[in-house]
């Protein structure tokens, strides 16, 4: 497989993985509360290839290669509840146990949530 090869499979495979959720998650529901995930997706990648020829041996050789790296980071979330609408950004520790204040029980409810996923 050549660099150009390898670039067109790496791009085909990141169109399916980049959409919009990866940037505004999906809305998780907690009792009357609606939590929005928001994220930065960081994405970077690398080719090359080369060929040459070992002048002792008179071999001539090849390569190439590809990389890529992606980092997913949660910003902030979106609390959504009753009337009341709040940006809570995800750095501030203050904010997040202001999340937990505003949903002390979101933690038992997603695991719930995922149990019956499980259970499906």
């Amino acid at each position: 497989m050549d660099i150009k090869e390898n670039t067109e499979v790496l791009f085909s495979k990141l169109e399916n993985f980049f959409k919009t959720e990866t940037v505004v998650g999906k809305p998780i529901q907690v009792g009357d509360i609606t939590l929005v995930p928001f994220i930065t997706v960081t994405f970077g990648c690398g080719t090359g290839g080369g060929e040459g020829t070992d002048p002792k041996n008179k071999q001539e050789g090849g390569g190439s290669g590809i990389g890529a790296g992606a980092k997913i980071t949660p910003n902030a979330v979106l609390v959504i509840k009753e009337d009341t609408i709040q940006m809570l950004p995800i750095g501030d520790k203050n904010n997040l146990s202001k999340l937990m204040e505003l949903v002390p029980n979101i933690v038992s409810k997603l695991k719930k949530k995922n149990e019956k996923k499980e259970n499906i």
